[in-house]
């Protein structure tokens, strides 16, 4: 469809002078394609996003990849010490003074609850997908942050003032302003990215790499953010096997989708038990077509490979025979279909396809 899209804008423009309810013709033909192209788009992004945001909302999945990440594979994040909280990082930044509040959406957010000392000592994680680069990704994950903390700050003002109100604490004068004490604590955030693209994360990964000026003493005053990331194209082979769900499945088709040979799935044991869900995911972001039996909750993509291989090179042969029969033997495709024994709606696909080709 896009390859035939830009053929007819070529005709559009070459033709435009020669008459004009042809150029007017022209142009609404141009511009209802260029319309369903952008919906297609649009459509297909916004299933990605519904895609990454569902899997990776699972607590065995964010243990994996904090684990991964922060760990080196080693578990120390428990799915059940994970408990997910609102998303919606809802902040004034100056309390009662500020005019309007500031809201943003996380993809997913957990809070970590883990034990140090007999006490328990909390950690919000949160996760940010990204089927593509962004490239101001350092900006966008600082606010979510700061708001994060923001927001313990008011929930910590909001219960002193209702407790002092009912006078069962009393706030000095610092107290009572900041709505904090000296001792409070935060909970530290921290926010992983992490990219469904098999191309090298080009984007600043810090707010330094995106600022005009690189006078290190200069910057030296000027406070920094990272970003935390998981990019498939920068793991290595042995690194896949320090995830212990399918996302390492995920994350090593990702980095391959373009390699042809499948060498690198071929007696791979990780894709001989893969969960549907996350072939699903795979199908969606690389255009892959596994399909597992429906009473199995597992899929041997290995196999699966293998069979598309093998299907593809079957129905090359076949689109190569339908190709000749009609250009060359200049035959129907009522006729082309019987001889190829296929419905004739598949028959006029391939012609099409290969029309377009030609355009």
């Amino acid at each position: 469809m896009k390859c035939l899209d830009e053929h007819i804008f070529i005709w559009y423009y070459k033709n435009k002078k020669t008459n004009k309810c042809l150029r007017e013709l022209g142009g609404i033909i141009a511009f209802l394609l260029y319309s369903i192209y952008n919906v297609r788009k649009e459509t297909f992004m916004v299933k990605i996003d519904i895609a990454t945001k569902q899997y990776m909302s699972h607590r065995d999945i964010i243990a994996d990849a904090f684990n991964f990440y922060i760990y080196d594979g080693r578990q120390v994040i428990k799915p059940e010490e994970l408990q997910k909280i609102d998303t919606a990082e809802i902040a004034l930044p100056y309390g009662n003074d500020a005019d309007m509040a500031v809201q943003k959406l996380r993809d997913n957010l957990m809070l970590w609850s883990m034990a140090k000392d007999d006490e328990a000592v909390y950690v919000v994680l949160g996760i940010e997908n990204q089927d593509k680069i962004h490239y101001a990704i350092a900006v966008k994950n600082m606010l979510y942050d700061a708001l994060q903390y923001a927001k313990q700050v008011e929930e910590a003002k909001r219960s002193y003032r209702d407790r002092s109100k009912k006078k069962q604490i009393k706030l000095n004068s610092e107290e009572f302003l900041s709505g904090f004490k000296k001792e409070d604590k935060l909970m530290p955030v921290i926010t992983l990215v992490v990219y469904f693209g098999d191309r090298d994360w080009d984007g600043a990964k810090s707010i330094h790499e995106m600022l005009s000026v690189d006078n290190v003493e200069l910057l030296s005053y000027v406070p920094d953010y990272k970003i935390n990331l998981i990019e498939p194209a920068k793991i290595s082979e042995e690194n896949f096997d320090k995830f212990k769900t399918d996302l390492g499945a995920v994350m090593q088709f990702i980095k391959h989708q373009s390699d042809k040979d499948g060498s690198w799935i071929k007696g791979n044991s990780r894709f001989n038990h893969v969960e549907k869900e996350a072939v699903e995911l795979i199908n969606i972001i690389t255009g892959a077509k596994f399909a597992g039996d429906d009473k199995e909750e597992v899929v041997d993509m290995c196999r699966a490979w293998e069979n598309s291989m093998k299907n593809a090179k079957l129905d090359g042969k076949l689109e190569g025979k339908i190709e000749t029969l009609y250009e060359e033997c200049e035959m129907s495709i009522p006729d082309i279909a019987k001889k190829v024994s296929k419905p004739e709606e598949y028959v006029r696909e391939v012609i099409k396809r290969m029309k377009a080709a030609c355009l």
